[in-house]
C-alpha cells in the first residue's frame, strides 16, 4: 500500500496505480475508501473497463445489487464502445449471475 501511495504522488493519473490503490482498499475492507476511488477512475477513464466489475463486487459485498447492476450496465455500454469482448463477456456474466441469484 505504501509503495502505491509513493507511486501515485509521481504520477497521480495513471489508471492502473489508481485502480490498484481502490482494489487494495476494497482488500481490506475499506469500502468507502474504495467505492469513492472507483468513482473517481470511472469519471476521469471511464474506457479502463476493469473499474466497473470491481465496483460492482464492492456493491454486491456491501448488498446494494442495485447499484451493482447499474455499474454492470455501464460497463457494457463501454466495452461494446470500445469492443473488448472479453470485459464484456466477463460483465455480461457476472450482470446475468447477479440477476439470477436474486
Amino acid at each position: 500500500m505504501l509503495q502505491l501511495k509513493s507511486l501515485l504522488e509521481v504520477t497521480p493519473d495513471d489508471a492502473f496505480l489508481r485502480y490498484a490503490m481502490a482494489l487494495e482498499l476494497f482488500n481490506m475492507g475499506q469500502y468507502e475508501q474504495s467505492e469513492q476511488q472507483f468513482l473517481a477512475l470511472i469519471h476521469d477513464s471511464p474506457e479502463y473497463v476493469a473499474t466497473y466489475y470491481h465496483l460492482a463486487k464492492l456493491y454486491e459485498a456491501k448488498s446494494e445489487f442495485e447499484k451493482a447492476k447499474e455499474i454492470y450496465k455501464q460497463g457494457i455500454e463501454i466495452t461494446q464502445k470500445i469492443r473488448d469482448m472479453h470485459a464484456l463477456s466477463e460483465l455480461r456474466s457476472a450482470l446475468n449471475e447477479l440477476e439470477f441469484d436474486e
